[in-house]
């Protein structure tokens, strides 16, 4: 608007003509000489506007339905666009959420290096809700504890988990998501006192706890989907019967068919083997060569356990030179 009105002013002062008025400001004669088309929304603009100040939380959608019953016979396209150039949009709260940096998945090598922890929920016959807290070992596969109740707070948390270490050996680091249970003072507080890594995952990253994820997917199909429980009762003992099949009866696939009990076993077994046996020191041969091709005499030197005598004898008929003293 303000280059049209510099062309008129140039014209008028100087007494240019049009053509080289637009010339010198730049604008195109066409541009100088257009003539705004009139608003036609200008009735429906107000009426959506002042719906929209009496209405802040509703949608161009919400006040198109609004504006129709009340005689405005427009298409939610053409509100929509209005909407949007009135800057009518409502403004949603963004939600807050938990911000956490990507745990490092760990190199697991051992049993009792990495436990997984997790809830699933489940339900009874008479409706009632029930809470159950998984546990797994990431290296061996085993669970050693499932527990059910209608509430498992962040104190039964860990007096599950004093009566495993006490069983089993306490772990390196427990992995678990951010919930309640999870995050609470205690539970942070029992973690520093023992000297457990408490590693927390992303907040909507269940894949980060995988070995967990991957139990309980296993644990519904088998189990809870399998299985109707009677009351709070029946539902303890049919999970624990799983829970002990799961152990020493199911083959595991990642264990190349094992069950997790018999792999924690063979983890054990190269350790206690070599404590009970201990290797013999080695036997070095020292000798001379005479320069011969391939002859020469070598004899035993002790470097901690006497040699066998079937041994001892084969290293004396070499230094003289084999049977018969030949000189």
């Amino acid at each position: 608007m303000s280059a049209r009105r510099d062309v008129a002013l140039v014209m008028a002062e100087f007494a240019y003509s049009e053509r080289q008025a637009c010339k010198l400001v730049e604008v195109d004669r066409s541009s100088y000489r257009y003539d705004p088309r009139p608003d036609r929304n200008s009735e429906l603009r107000e009426a959506l506007v002042t719906l929209a100040r009496q209405k802040p939380r509703y949608g161009y959608r919400r006040l198109w339905a609004v504006l129709s019953r009340r005689g405005h016979d427009v298409n939610v396209k053409r509100v929509y666009r209005i909407y949007r150039r009135e800057h009518l949009a409502v403004r949603r709260l963004k939600r807050k959420r938990l911000e956490r940096a990507a745990p490092v998945n760990a190199l697991l090598a051992a049993p009792n290096q990495e436990w997984g922890l997790d809830f699933m929920c489940d339900g009874v016959a008479s409706g009632r809700a029930i809470r159950i807290l998984t546990l797994v070992d990431g290296y061996t596969r085993e669970c050693p504890a499932i527990e059910v109740g209608v509430s498992v707070g962040s104190r039964r948390v860990t007096r599950v988990l004093e009566r495993v270490i006490d069983e089993r050996g306490a772990p390196k680091a427990l992995r678990c998501d951010n919930g309640p249970e999870f995050t609470s003072r205690h539970f942070i507080a029992w973690c520093e006192e023992r000297g457990i890594t408490l590693v927390h995952i992303e907040p909507g990253r269940p894949m980060q706890n995988g070995y967990v994820e991957s139990f309980n997917g296993r644990f519904r199909d088998e189990c809870l989907n399998a299985s109707w429980f009677v009351n709070m009762v029946d539902a303890k003992q049919k999970i624990e019967r799983w829970r002990i099949e799961y152990n020493g009866e199911r083959p595991h696939s990642s264990l190349a068919y094992r069950t997790p009990s018999e792999f924690a076993k063979t983890c054990s077994e190269p350790t206690s083997r070599m404590a009970a046996n201990p290797p013999a020191p080695p036997v070095e041969l020292s000798g001379s060569h005479d320069g011969a091709r391939g002859q020469g005499s070598a004899t035993p030197r002790k470097t901690g356990a006497p040699l066998p005598a079937a041994r001892r004898r084969a290293g004396e008929s070499v230094a003289t030179g084999g049977s018969g003293g030949m000189a």
